[in-house]
């Protein structure tokens, strides 16, 4: 080691590296992943394959939230129109032009979309695939970008078809999606997504985020994961398991070890850091007042709320802005005494001071005091018995 001094011997071990210089680079590099990493999702398809509301669900709102993509039985989408994703800014959802659109003609279309704009592409329709999609996906290929099928208002058909004598429902699921694939077989053979923008619990919304992470460069999934809405405890499972990857190299930057030229984060706001890692996961877990209260409703369930109200989710809650920027995180200075307040050894600690060991500390109780909240709120939702009792009727 380069020096005897344990607390940056500690550091360097937890990079995993040899030296301080090499473990400073691996930090910056693991917190851009975390932070600075763009993700340009493209939503596009038929008009009235429901893209606007599928553009909501992926940024975890609902048609009546403030900031929600404007849905309606017409077309509502003249040009492609960006949408943040409320808690991960670095994350971008752009709902496109319906490629049916009577205003909107295919070769014109294709002209008009700036391929190199988006990471990947989601063609959406609500019922058949049509020529337009198909071409779309063709031009999508010739320009090397991914793109998925995503047959949409599954459950609109589960409905419809589920008076009928003899019902059932995976054989129904197995027939749209084999209709959706004979129909695609001019692009060779793509997997075909069964969603519902409503139910995201069901059908193969998480099937969706799996084939994305798999594909998507390594540098892209953290982005994606942690703006994925938690669908399932396996989902929720994969961000704590995330973050907990992320600790050492926030504690690192924290402690002051690594310059990490991040907007509006200098080597001075080293404990900005620590509000920024926390937020993160407090937004990623579905623990905003937002997520709550469109979950509270869903499985009707009020009491919900008032889960969330461990010592590390009122202190980010009460303290950090609603919109998460890294600037207005490192202006919310009350926040980071909130929370050191909450853990004795950190508490006493002086900020100038703050080490690597302590910093380190810190993320772990408050990640698992978060986590913790997030998974006592999704049991007591039921969302996951209710999905398993429905799967072994099947």
């Amino acid at each position: 080691m380069e020096t005897q001094d344990p607390a940056v011997v500690e550091a360097i071990n937890a990079s995993g590296e040899s030296t301080l210089e090499k473990a400073a680079a691996k930090a910056k590099k693991t917190l851009d992943q975390l932070i600075n990493v763009s993700l340009n999702i493209a939503v596009t398809g038929n008009t009235g394959s429901g893209k606007s509301t599928f553009v909501n669900a992926l940024r975890g709102l609902g048609v009546n939230d403030v900031g929600a993509a404007p849905t309606g039985v017409t077309e509502t989408t003249k040009e492609a129109t960006m949408y943040e994703h409320p808690g991960m800014p670095n994350v971008k959802i752009w709902d496109l032009p319906g490629t049916g659109s009577p205003n909107l003609k295919a070769k014109k279309y294709l002209k008009g979309v700036k391929f190199n704009t988006y990471d990947f592409f989601i063609i959406l329709t609500s019922e058949r695939f049509t020529e337009n999609d198909i071409m779309l996906a063709k031009e999508i290929k010739k320009q090397k970008k991914l793109f998925y099928f995503v047959r949409s208002k599954i459950d609109n058909d589960i409905r419809e078809e589920g008076n009928k004598k003899g019902f059932d429902e995976q054989k129904v699921l197995s027939i749209i999606k084999e209709d959706c694939q004979k129909n695609l077989r001019e692009v060779g053979d793509p997997k075909v997504f069964l969603i519902s923008s409503v139910v995201l619990e069901k059908y193969d919304f998480e099937n969706l985020q799996k084939a994305l992470a798999e594909e998507l460069p390594e540098h892209k999934r953290s982005a994606l994961l942690q703006a994925w809405p938690v669908c399932s405890t396996e989902c929720l499972e994969k961000k704590i398991k995330m973050f907990e990857g992320l600790i050492w190299a926030a504690s690192f930057a924290s402690a002051g070890l690594a310059v990490v030229p991040l907007p509006g984060l200098s080597a001075g706001c080293d404990l900005g850091m620590v509000v920024l890692f926390l937020t993160r996961c407090y937004y990623s877990f579905g623990l905003d007042e937002g997520s709550l209260t469109r979950l509270s409703e869903k499985v009707n369930k009020p009491h919900l709320k008032d889960l969330a109200k461990s010592k590390f989710v009122v202190a980010i809650r009460e303290k950090a802005l609603t919109r998460l920027q890294v600037s207005t995180a490192l202006a919310t200075i009350a926040t980071v005494e909130c929370l050191f307040s909450l853990v004795p050894v950190v508490g006493s600690v002086a900020a100038a001071g703050i080490s690597f060991g302590t910093t380190q500390y810190l993320l772990r109780e408050g990640l698992n005091d978060l986590a913790d909240t997030a998974r006592k709120i999704r049991k007591e939702a039921g969302l996951d018995a209710i999905l398993n009792l429905q799967s072994l009727r099947i």
